[in-house]
């Protein structure tokens, strides 16, 4: 499977440089996060992807029409890829918002308050992580499938730490990461 974190957000961009939350909401991509996306949709080209898992979250949803609209696979969105709540970015929005904004996707399967209210534990979203590696175990297309999510997802079930735009392949017959460092 590839895992692909989205792109720079607003949120991104002024927490990177201040190292405080700045209060922002789902935010959404700023022209470097678009860059990034576009840049991934193009480096992914050459991988056979069948499907698309992405997160609720504006962020991940921008980054994910890169590809979508380079192969017109049919996003798959998934609130259980959601990245780790800890900052004002990781307040969702209602699926009937998120379908008013991306209107040409469904959203009515998600719960109308999908994000986590207040911090999650690191033991919450590890057991998020492993229930997700053991879905993706299952699957024939596990291989196939490219994941838009987020940094502490993706190290949760990883042990890696990506950056904006990044992507890295993941095998999820992989055991789980013994040890996870949260700080970016």
């Amino acid at each position: 499977m590839l895992l692909l974190r989205h792109g720079q957000s607003y949120f991104n961009l002024h927490f990177g440089a201040s190292r405080v939350d700045p209060g922002i909401e789902d935010p959404e991509l700023t022209p470097l996060g678009h860059e990034q996306a576009a840049a991934a949709a193009v480096a992914l080209e050459p991988y056979p992807i069948t499907r698309v898992i992405v997160s609720p979250y504006t962020r991940a949803l921008e980054t994910a029409e890169a590809v979508h609209r380079a192969r017109r696979i049919p996003l798959e969105i998934t609130h259980e890829v959601r990245e780790r709540a800890a900052f004002a970015c990781d307040v969702g929005r209602p699926p009937e918002v998120l379908a008013q904004r991306f209107p040409h996707h469904r959203f009515s399967h998600i719960p109308r308050c999908w994000w986590s209210e207040g911090i999650e534990s690191a033991e919450s979203i590890v057991a998020r992580a492993d229930a997700f590696r053991e879905t993706m175990r299952a699957r024939e297309d596990s291989a196939t499938t490219l994941v838009v999510t987020h940094w502490a997802f993706i190290l949760a079930l990883t042990g890696r730490s990506l950056m904006n735009g990044q992507w890295l392949e993941y095998d999820p017959q992989e055991a789980p990461p013994a040890r996870i460092d949260w700080k970016p």
